[in-house]
This record gives structure tokens, C-alpha cells and sequence, in this order.
């Protein structure tokens, strides 16, 4: 074979074997054709011209990022640090090629300064207690930012929130005070409910005096169970109503006599 033909052929093997690409299945390749954009390729294998077109992969997966440690101010100026993580993913990468420079930098800022202001319109109660909402208002607030360069924001975490050691200790103690104030009134609802029964049980014996003289000797029984050495002597009910007549009639002739 003529040497001639050789060499071109050669050539054109060699070029034809540069140009073989392979994208995995969750990558996408972006192909520039001397400096314009082409179209999107992959996955799979295909084919670009060398020297001519150059390829930009990127990876379609959800990516995790753990948004460092920030200390901010509540609404009610309470200094906190709160870290959070954040889950996203590219859905256009056409546009996460050409409309940002760093997607990965440019969604980790703009994450972190959506977190700073987001906890400053919060007092630190809401922080604690309605994470769930804040992350929600966060992601939506992300996404919306981020949809422009083809970026999808699937969720935001709160990971912790660490308050300093002072207001620890006082809400410490004002949880304190609320179990405290729970209790009292707990408690005096008890003594009120069983005052309300014990005159209602009052009345009730009041006219049977034989239910009174029932509960008399079941009292004595509780008090044999509990402390079987004290003596205890009994007196027939009719002396007390005897002498509470004598004590009136006594009363009656002292206001005839004054």
C-alpha cells in the first residue's frame, strides 16, 4: 500500500479515536463548538470533533453541602449559631454552564445568606420551635433564586442550633417556673374539686345521722390499719349535740338577763 495513503488515513484514525466520548448514565456532556454552545450529549457513547468542539460533563445527581456554622442575630437580639445542609441537583445544564460561573459555589453562598436573614426575621422561640417552617420558607426562598441558573433545591435541614450558655440557663429556668405554676394549679383544682365533694358529702350525712355514725367507725378502722398503738375513745354523738343545746340555752337567758 502506497505510504502516501497511509499517512492520511492514519490521521483520520487517530482523530476519529479522540473524538470517542462516554457519558455514565447520570452524567450530561455540554458541547462547545469553537467556543458556542452545540447541544447536550450523553449519556452513552458519542462523538465530538477534536480540536474543533470541547465538552463540559456534569454530574445530574443530588448533591449534599453542609452549610458551615453561622453565627447570627434573632429578630429579638439573641446572638445563635445554627449550621444547616442543603440537597440539590441540576436540571438544565446548558444553563448551569453558561448563565454561572461556579453553581456549586454560587448555591453554598447564596444558601448562607438566605440562612443569616431568614434567622433575622425570626425571634429565638420560632427558631426553635418552628424549624420545620423555616426550612420549608428557606428552600423555596433558594429555589426561586437558584431556578435561573438550572439549579433545583430539593430540601433544606436545620442541623443545630446552639444558643449561648446565659440564655440556656434562663430558659432553664423558665421552663422551671412554668412546671411549677402547672403544678399549683393542678393542685389546687384537686383541693377545690375535693372540697366541692366533701360538702356535698357533709349535706348528704347531715340529715342520716347513721351515716354519720358509718363513717365514724370507718375512719376508726383506716386509723387502726395505719397506727394500731393509738387509742382512741369514743363519745356518743348525743353528748355534743347536748352540750351545743346547753351552750344555746345558757346564750338565750344571758341576752334575756343583759
Amino acid at each position: 500500500m502506497n505510504l502516501n495513503l497511509l499517512i492520511p488515513l492514519f490521521i483520520i484514525v487517530v482523530l476519529f479515536v479522540m473524538g470517542i466520548c462516554i457519558a455514565q448514565e447520570y452524567e450530561r456532556s455540554i458541547v462547545f463548538r469553537l467556543g458556542r454552545f452545540k447541544e447536550i450529549k450523553g449519556p452513552g457513547l458519542f462523538w465530538i470533533i477534536p480540536f474543533i468542539e470541547k465538552r463540559r460533563t456534569i454530574d445530574m445527581r443530588v448533591r449534599t453541602v453542609d452549610l458551615e456554622q453561622q453565627e447570627t442575630i434573632t429578630k429579638d437580639s439573641v446572638t445563635i449559631k445554627v449550621n444547616a445542609v442543603l440537597w440539590f441537583r441540576v436540571t438544565d445544564p446548558e444553563k448551569a454552564i453558561i448563565k454561572v460561573a461556579d453553581y456549586n459555589k454560587a448555591v453554598y453562598q447564596f444558601s448562607v445568606t438566605a440562612l443569616r436573614n431568614i434567622i433575622g426575621q425570626h425571634i429565638l422561640d420560632e427558631v426553635l420551635k418552628e424549624r420545620e417552617q423555616i426550612n420549608n420558607t428557606l428552600q423555596k426562598i433558594v429555589d426561586i433564586s437558584t431556578e435561573p441558573w438550572g439549579i433545583k433545591i430539593e430540601m433544606v435541614e436545620m442541623k443545630d442550633v446552639e444558643i449561648p450558655e446565659a440564655m440556656q440557663r434562663a430558659m432553664a429556668r423558665e421552663a422551671e417556673a412554668i412546671r411549677e405554676k402547672r403544678a399549683r394549679i393542678i393542685k389546687a383544682e384537686a383541693e377545690l374539686e375535693a372540697s366541692i365533694k366533701l360538702t356535698q358529702g357533709a349535706k348528704q350525712m347531715e340529715g342520716s345521722p347513721i351515716a354519720l355514725e358509718l363513717r365514724r367507725m370507718q375512719m376508726l378502722s383506716e386509723i387502726g390499719i395505719d397506727n394500731n398503738t393509738t387509742t382512741v375513745i369514743l363519745m356518743p354523738s348525743d353528748f355534743t349535740n347536748a352540750a351545743r343545746s346547753f351552750t344555746e340555752m345558757v346564750k338565750k337567758q344571758n341576752e334575756k338577763t343583759g
